[in-house]
C-alpha cells in the first residue's frame, strides 16, 4: 500500500510540474500538435496585423515576436519575425532589428525573403562601422562598440560564407582594427578573407595592408628581422597572387625599401660589434653588405669599415 501511495504522488507531481511547464507563454510551442499550434499561431499573427495596419507598431512588434517565437511552425511565422524586423528598423533600433534579422535568417533559410533580409543586415552592419547609425532618443549620430560592430559583421559573413556581402564584411573587420590600431588583430582578419575568399574583389588590398601594417608596425618600434621579413613576404605574395592590381607599383616599391632597412639593420650590427671590441664579428655583415650591393652609402661605408680592418 505504501508502495502505491508513493507511485500516485510521484505521478501527480510529474504531471502538475508538465502543466506547468506547458504555461509558460514565453517558450516555443512543442511540435508534438502541430496543428493546433499553427491554428493559434495564425491567430496571434492576424492580431499582430491588425494592430500594425492600426498603426499600433509597438503592440505589433510584440505580437510579431510571440507568434515566431511561439510558433515557430505556424505558416505565418517567417512573415511575423521579418515584419518585425521591418518595424525595428523603421523605429531607429538598429540592434534590436538586427537581432530579429538574424533570428529569421537562423529559422527560416527557405525563405523568399531571405536574400533581402541578409541584405538589409549588412547594410546594417557597414552603418554600424561607418558611425551611422542613429539612436532613437535624441537624434544622436553615434557609434555601436567596436565588439558590437565587429560581432554583427561576423554574423552577416557567416550567413552566406561565400557571398560578396561575407567578403565585403570581413574586409571592414580588418578597416576597423586597423583604425583602432589593433595590428594583430587587423592581420589576422585581413589574412582571412585571403584564405577564404580570394577572388573576391577586396582581397588583393586585404594583401596589400597586411604589408603595411607589418610595416607599420616596424617603424613604431618593433624591428626585427622576423617582421621585415613577414612584410616583404606579404608584398611578394600580393604581387604573384594579385599581378595587374592597382597597387603592384607601391608593392615594388616597398620591397625595396624593405631590403634597404635589412642592409641598414645589417650595418647597424656590424657598427655595433665594431664598438663593443669584436671586430671580427662586425667583418662577417660589412663583407655581406659589399656583396649583396653593388654600390650606394652602406656598400661604401662597409668597404672603408673593411679597409681600416685590414681588408
Amino acid at each position: 500500500m505504501p508502495h502505491r501511495l508513493i507511485a500516485s504522488a510521484c505521478f501527480s507531481t510529474a504531471t502538475l510540474f508538465l502543466v506547468s511547464c506547458g504555461s509558460d507563454s514565453d517558450g516555443p510551442i512543442l511540435a508534438g500538435n502541430t496543428r493546433a499550434a499553427s491554428g493559434e499561431g495564425e491567430q496571434v499573427y492576424q492580431t499582430a496585423k491588425a494592430a500594425d495596419d492600426a498603426g499600433k507598431t509597438s503592440r505589433a512588434i510584440k505580437l510579431y515576436d510571440q507568434t515566431a517565437t511561439r510558433f515557430p511552425f505556424a505558416p505565418s511565422a517567417a512573415q511575423a519575425r521579418y515584419r518585425q524586423a521591418q518595424l525595428l528598423e523603421q523605429q531607429g533600433k538598429i540592434e534590436d532589428a538586427f537581432e530579429a534579422y538574424d533570428k529569421f535568417l537562423e529559422r527560416f533559410p527557405g525563405s523568399g525573403r531571405y536574400s533581402t533580409a541578409l541584405n538589409r543586415q549588412a547594410s546594417m552592419a557597414q552603418s554600424a562601422a561607418d558611425g551611422d547609425v542613429k539612436f532613437s532618443f535624441l537624434g544622436l549620430k553615434t557609434k555601436l562598440s567596436l565588439e558590437k560592430t565587429v560581432a554583427m559583421l561576423d554574423k552577416v559573413r557567416d550567413h552566406a560564407p561565400k557571398s560578396a556581402a561575407a567578403a565585403k564584411a570581413q574586409f571592414t573587420i580588418g578597416q576597423l582594427y586597423q583604425a583602432t590600431r589593433k595590428t594583430k588583430e587587423a592581420i589576422n582578419a585581413y589574412h582571412r578573407l585571403v584564405r577564404d575568399q580570394p577572388e573576391s574583389s577586396q582581397a588583393p588590398e586585404a594583401l596589400f595592408r597586411v604589408g603595411v601594417l607589418l610595416m607599420e608596425d616596424a617603424d613604431r618600434g618593433n624591428q626585427n628581422q622576423a617582421n621585415l621579413d613577414l612584410a616583404c613576404e606579404a608584398f611578394n605574395d600580393y604581387l604573384i597572387q594579385y599581378p595587374g592590381h592597382s597597387r603592384n607599383a607601391e608593392a615594388h616599391k616597398m620591397i625595396a625599401s624593405l631590403g634597404g632597412r635589412d642592409l641598414q639593420r645589417s650595418f647597424d650590427v656590424a657598427e655595433f660589434y665594431l664598438k663593443t671590441g669584436k671586430p671580427e664579428s662586425a667583418k662577417v655583415y660589412y663583407r655581406d653588405i659589399v656583396k649583396r650591393t653593388g654600390s650606394g652609402k652602406l656598400h661604401d661605408a662597409s668597404k672603408a669599415r673593411l679597409k681600416e680592418l685590414g681588408e
